[in-house]
């Protein structure tokens, strides 16, 4: 996390999140770290599709077809993200973190990472086999931190 919050800081680039599975643990990780006040813009936690849609500006037909647990409620997490942030990496995270609300075709420890960095936009799609909630929280916020180090 220190060497991400350095990497920022010497690219003069600000990170921001929406969280919805993670409930914060992103921005509580990256804020742990000295310094981060000066990469760090905006940390929100979106858990309930209500606050998606109000906050985020998520379409609600986007999470009444597709779900709220889906690449395009995701990509539209991290790209509504970017226009309210200004930061020039934003991160969206929206997964089933357990143990109950899986399903067959969305499984607990189904996650969906986003990252906008610039105008590119990566979503993963990840399966957790975990056994935990706080096993598959931590996991992906382990995932997460990755996937940014390796686009910085």
């Amino acid at each position: 996390m220190n060497s991400i919050v350095k990497k920022l800081n010497k690219k003069k680039l600000k990170i921001s999140f929406a969280e919805s599975c993670t409930g914060g643990m992103l921005a509580s990780k990256i804020t742990s770290i000295s310094g981060a006040s000066k990469v760090f813009g905006l940390g929100l936690v979106t858990y309930s599709n209500q606050a998606k849609i109000s906050i985020l500006k998520v379409n609600k037909r986007i999470i009444q077809k597709y779900g709220a647990v889906s690449s395009q409620c995701c990509e539209a997490m991290v790209k509504n993200l970017a226009k309210i942030s200004k930061a020039q990496i934003n991160v969206s995270v929206t997964g089933i973190a357990g143990p109950n609300g899986g399903t067959k075709t969305k499984p607990v420890g189904l996650v969906y990472i986003g990252v906008k960095n610039k105008n590119k936009i990566l979503i993963t799609k990840n399966i957790f086999k975990k056994k935990s909630r706080k096993a598959i929280q931590n996991t992906t916020v382990k995932r997460t931190l990755e996937i940014i180090k390796s686009l910085i």
